[in-house]
């Protein structure tokens, strides 16, 4: 990989903040755009923007040919056996709000969810709202104190009643990769029936995940993280699964026919698609697995995983700095000046031009585990360097100065 080449393609990259060069660590919330994502997007508002699937006429069908490319882009990316697996939605959050309710119309007093204590709050919210409503249990896969989860007494958490099973692959946090493949298997031994649900939202931009491996009945992402445009979340099912799950939202390009008393659904995935969905977006999300793909994600992960043993090594040298989470990590790094609030940390490194997240993350439940507040979180792509470490680390020596 060259680095260098790489951030010249990411027009954002070159500009600087507070006079300084931007240094962007906050790639877990959103990745940077590479200039062909955005060509993209400006090219099919400038030569052939019309609605997909409704028109004959030579713009929609090229909009529709376009749109459903990227469906099969994404389906080769995870490797789907199927385009028919792949549903676009607004994002993960989405994606994982239509799954609680579509799931939760078979559910019923006293069944039971497993989540765990690292989850976003997007795979939380949903599930408790429902549960509030049809009088659910809500059970929680507890974290260790190195950041890693309790999985030594799973078997007794879950059990007959157990009908959802909803996890993340890596936590947003700690970088912690978990084992969902062997959670999944375990669980299933005690209760064939759960279904598996895992948010890969912060994995599929930076390490191969194969459906046909990770033992999920659904999983759910979202383009912004993969160098794609916001406003794009992608939901992967079984379709046998699919074949039974009830549509989140009705409206136009979901049905085959209506009358005053009934409604037939469309054929799969656009009866999950009601209304015009974020065209230009998906079709930005296409090239940008298209990009990812020209770079390999492998190349990806074996860059990032050098760029965290550096930066481990370089932050646990500081003496005033505390971090969270196992050694064996992602690329997500979060952690603490001592004595010194996050967002005062995040607000002094802005002013060198560095870019971090503060905040509990929306992980308000892991941030209470460890008994903190908040924390500052440095995450990497493939456009961060070495020397980008390096800078973050003049940062937080400055942040030391001040509030000394």
């Amino acid at each position: 990989m060259n680095i260098e080449n790489i951030k010249s393609d990411f027009p954002i990259l070159t500009q600087k903040i507070n006079g300084r060069d931007l240094v962007y660590l906050d790639n877990s919330a959103t990745s940077q755009k590479p200039q062909v994502v955005i060509n993209s997007i400006t090219n099919y508002y400038n030569t052939y923007n019309a609605n997909v699937h409704r028109g004959i006429h030579t713009l929609s069908e090229k909009a529709t040919e376009k749109y459903e490319e990227t469906r099969k882009k994404v389906a080769d990316f995870i490797n789907a056996k199927s385009v028919k697996e792949i549903i676009f939605t607004g994002g993960t959050t989405e994606s994982l709000n239509f799954l609680a309710n579509s799931l939760s119309k078979n559910l019923k007093e006293n069944d039971e969810i497993i989540l765990t204590e690292m989850e976003h709050h997007s795979n939380i919210v949903p599930w408790q709202f429902i549960a509030k409503e049809k009088g659910l249990i809500i059970k929680y896969i507890e974290i260790k104190p190195d950041g890693t989860l309790n999985i030594s007494n799973l078997e007794k958490l879950v059990n007959k009643k157990t009908k959802i099973l909803s996890l993340t692959h890596i936590s947003n946090v700690l970088g912690t990769i978990n084992p969902v493949e062997k959670i999944i298997k375990r669980a299933k031994l005690v209760n064939p029936d759960i279904i598996a649900i895992v948010d890969v939202a912060q994995s599929v931009p930076h390490i191969k995940v194969n459906m046909q491996k990770l033992q999920a009945d659904f999983i759910t992402f979202s383009a912004h993280k993969v160098l794609g445009p916001t406003g794009v979340g992608v939901i992967w099912g079984k379709y046998k699964l699919l074949e039974k799950l009830h549509p989140f939202l009705g409206g136009g390009s979901m049905i085959a026919s209506v009358t005053k008393k009934t409604t037939l659904f469309a054929e799969i995935p656009q009866r999950f698609e009601a209304g015009t969905p974020n065209i230009a977006g998906v079709i930005g999300f296409g090239v940008a697995i298209d990009y990812i793909n020209s770079v390999g994600i492998d190349n990806i992960y074996k860059h990032e995983q050098e760029l965290t043993d550096y930066a481990l090594d370089k932050l646990t040298k500081l003496d005033y700095v505390e971090i969270y989470g196992p050694i064996k990590r992602a690329g997500i790094i979060s952690f603490n000046v001592k004595a010194v609030h996050s967002h005062d940390v995040s607000a002094v490194l802005d002013n060198y031009g560095i870019a971090v997240r503060s905040g509990h993350h929306c992980a308000d439940i892991l941030h209470n585990k460890l008994n903190i507040n908040s924390t500052v979180r440095a995450s990497f792509y493939l456009y961060n360097t070495k020397d980008d470490i390096d800078q973050l680390v003049m940062g937080l020596s400055k942040v030391k100065k001040i509030f000394k």
